[in-house]
């Protein structure tokens, strides 16, 4: 792969869901193998080189483990599982296999005294900002926004009825089919976003090369590069 891996820029959302695992935690784990860590090239720590606002980190242990961690502006990501050799490259494949994060439609909620046309939250009611969203009315162009904490509500003077919306999360790319909207919504919607393993990666083959300093981490989204920790 020639392109190299970029963090999503950050948008306007708060709330994200930091459980990170540390580097010195993974530094302990290292220590601990035994002496048999040795009988494979992989097998270290090793430190995120892409850039001075990206931190991460990956432990390839000698017991058939993995650990990884990434920490870019409103992007958390983590991953465990298995690594297996496949020719000369170690792939990563995560245990267990994480839920992804899921939109569901919700009750109706008041803000600041009224319902917004659009509110995005958490199961316990928080407003979400910065999810992206386009509404189709009964006529007309369709809008195209994102949230606040409190939502988003149409213009006064902007008396079209919404019939769909359409929600994307940027962060960490969760969508949903469209939300077709019945006279029952009264043309409002609120939408849920179900963390699960939010944050969690699904590393399904994705297979690490080695390097003069270190490894590449060949992904679908692009290239990692990281460096062995402890070499000069």
């Amino acid at each position: 792969m020639e392109r190299g891996w970029r963090p999503h820029p950050r948008r306007r959302m708060i709330g994200a869901m930091r459980t990170l695992l540390p580097i010195a935690a993974m530094a302990a784990a290292l220590i601990a193998a035994p002496a048999a860590a040795q009988d494979s090239p992989f097998v270290g720590e090793y430190s995120l080189a892409e850039g001075p606002d990206v931190g991460g980190g990956l432990l390839i242990r000698n017991d058939g483990r993995f650990q990884y961690m990434l920490a870019a502006g409103a992007l958390d990501e983590r991953a465990e599982g298995r690594w297996e050799m496949r020719g000369d490259m170690a792939c990563l494949t995560t245990d267990p296999k994480p839920v992804p994060p899921a939109m569901e439609k919700g009750a109706l909620l008041e803000v600041e005294g009224s319902v917004p046309t659009l509110l995005v939250t958490w199961p316990g009611g928080k407003g979400i900002p910065g999810v992206d969203f386009t509404i189709g009315f009964d006529s007309g162009d369709p809008a195209e926004d994102y949230t606040q904490v409190y939502g988003w509500t149409m213009p006064e003077d902007d008396q079209r009825i919404p019939r769909w919306i359409e929600v994307r999360e940027p962060i960490y790319g969760i969508t949903a089919p469209r939300f077709d909207l019945t006279e029952a919504d009264g043309g409002k919607l609120r939408v849920t976003i179900i963390p699960n393993d939010i944050g969690v990666v699904n590393f399904e083959g994705a297979c690490v090369e080695k390097t003069e300093r270190g490894v590449t981490l060949h992904r679908a989204e692009g290239d990692m590069r990281f460096v062995r920790l402890g070499d000069p």
